[in-house]
């Protein structure tokens, strides 16, 4: 199958070094709560610095930052929401109960599909694409690396992590297009 020919593509990097297993947990455990400072970081401060003479456009500068911040974080959960529930609709393994040769870099429990991780953050980077294009790029690679190493680190396949990148994607397009954010984000 492919699935499990492309997981294991990925997870034989695992378990050859100490220094690569490091850094494929930080990057698939510690890493993702570096995005969401980032994230929130950017969206406090990514406006005009310097306070502007116009009351009036002072003030619409500050909605149009606290709406993109509950966009941007509403769809995330959102999407972190129905991940959960899938999950205990799907409940698909989680490699290393499926395979006894598979060995997790990090610890997990529950289900694999689809994974939350992946639904969090492709919601998060689609999210700020709507609002900020170049910084969304930025945040959809963090996304993708965030996935490639849950799969390294033997927690995930990759059908759940693009199972995640796409519904993570819809629930960012569906918010926006559902929720009061369609004009101005």
């Amino acid at each position: 199958m492919l699935n499990n020919q492309i997981f294991f593509f990925f997870y034989n990097f695992a378990h050859q070094s100490n220094t690569f297993d490091k850094v494929v947990v930080f990057f698939a455990q510690t890493f993702p709560y570096t995005v969401i400072l980032l994230a929130v970081l950017f969206l406090l401060f990514h406006h005009d610095a310097w306070p502007k003479k116009d009351v009036f456009g002072e003030l619409k500068s500050y909605l149009r930052k606290w709406k993109e911040i509950i966009f941007v974080f509403l769809a995330s959960g959102i999407g972190w929401v129905l991940a959960d529930i899938l999950k205990m609709i799907f409940k698909t393994p989680r490699p290393f109960n499926a395979f006894q040769n598979v060995f997790s870099l990090i610890p997990e429990t529950g289900f694999a599909f689809p994974s939350q991780h992946a639904v969090f953050f492709s919601a998060l980077a689609v999210s700020l694409f709507f609002c900020h294009k170049k910084v969304g790029y930025w945040f959809i690679f963090f996304a993708l690396i965030i996935g490639i190493t849950r799969i390294v680190a033997g927690v995930h396949f990759p059908i759940d992590i693009l199972g995640g990148f796409i519904l993570g994607a819809l629930t960012a397009i569906v918010v926006r297009k559902f929720a009061f954010f369609r004009k101005n984000v």
